[in-house]
């Protein structure tokens, strides 16, 4: 009986060391998967981020050319570089600065007396203003050409470095506003207060510190202040609507999608048209790209062309609710499961 006792202590013995060792080999290919995950994450941020920049370029840029020399700058400028502008001819030179002020075109080549005048506007994308400036030096063939900026960039952001930062503060912390309210808040309605102060508060004090600190947005505070709620909430509620919709996995799914492709392809820093399409127009369909340009025509244009930015958004914001109306019913449906669901243990 002893020799069977020692057999079985030293079976068990055996079997406890192979559950250890397979929990081992578990522990082990789980991390494997993680590191190999990160990577792939790693790799995937790399290409959103690096290849829309390495791949600036204009495609279909609306450019004004007119004045009596007009056909023949057309004509230079298409068969130069096909394809990247997308050419008007209004009627005279007045027409055209109204265009631009109207945010229907980045530029305008005004032909006369003397070398073509190039007007811009720094303030709707500096990467096409420099472009423009370019052009305008090549066709007047003199090193100072004549360039008149008519919508400015603001004076202490005259490159928009500090504009285009911008975007990925007001996104990370949406983000993180999301994140935070679906795990740390159960109930909806504690859901919808905290991303209305969050979007109230975050409005006011970003603007505070871009438009008030820095001055690098002009405009008037409270109407920057409403647009930039306006984001954050819509990001936010993004992942907290699709948190309560789908699970946790919504958590994942809207900060993938807000950071690697509603982020790199904002054009925040250049334009809509110097990014690859069609990734430059998917881009303005998310929250970045639509308050990157919600916030040009508040803050440079006195609200020309905000209604296409502003309608974005407000969608965004009203899925938002109805994703966290569907977690609501969802919720309720799995608490009212009947108890009778529960599998019987027999006891005796």
């Amino acid at each position: 009986m002893s020799e069977r006792i020692i057999n079985t202590a030293t079976g068990g013995g055996h079997a406890g060391a192979e559950r250890q060792r397979g929990a081992g080999m578990t522990t082990m290919q789980r991390a494997f998967a993680v590191a190999v995950g990160a990577a792939l994450l790693q790799a995937l941020m790399l290409v959103a981020f690096a290849w829309p920049a390495a791949n600036i370029a204009p495609r279909d840029v609306p450019l004004a050319v007119t004045g009596p020399q007009a056909e023949m700058i057309v004509g230079t400028l298409t068969g130069h570089s096909p394809g990247a502008f997308d050419i008007s001819r209004p009627a005279d030179e007045a027409a055209a600065r109204a265009a631009i002020a109207d945010r229907e075109v980045y530029g305008a080549i005004v032909t006369g007396d003397g070398p073509p005048k190039v007007l811009i506007a720094s303030g709707a994308s500096p990467a096409v203003a420099q472009q423009l400036t370019q052009i305008g030096q090549q066709l007047s063939g003199a090193p100072a050409p004549r360039v008149e900026d008519v919508v400015a960039a603001d004076a202490d952001d005259p490159r928009g470095a500090a504009f285009g930062a911008m975007v990925l503060p007001l996104v990370m912390s949406g983000i993180t506003a999301g994140v935070l309210l679906s795990l740390v808040i159960p109930t909806v309605r504690g859901k919808l207060v905290g991303l209305a102060a969050f979007g109230v508060v975050g409005g006011l004090l970003s603007m505070e510190i871009a438009h008030g600190w820095m001055s690098v947005i002009p405009g008037n505070y409270l109407v920057l202040s409403a647009v930039a709620g306006l984001v954050s909430f819509a990001v936010a509620g993004a992942v907290v609507g699709l948190a309560g919709a789908v699970g946790q996995a919504g958590i994942g799914i809207a900060a993938l999608t807000m950071l690697l492709i509603g982020n790199p392809f904002s054009a925040a820093t250049s334009a809509p048209e110097l990014l690859p399409q069609p990734w430059g127009a998917v881009g303005q369909y998310l929250p970045p790209g639509a308050a990157a340009s919600l916030i040009r025509s508040v803050a440079f244009f006195d609200g020309a062309g905000a209604a296409a930015p502003l309608t974005i958004l407000l969608v965004w914001s009203v899925a938002a609710l109805a994703l966290l109306g569907v977690g609501a019913l969802r919720a309720r449906r799995i608490s009212e499961s009947p108890a009778s669901a529960r599998v019987p243990v027999a006891v005796g």
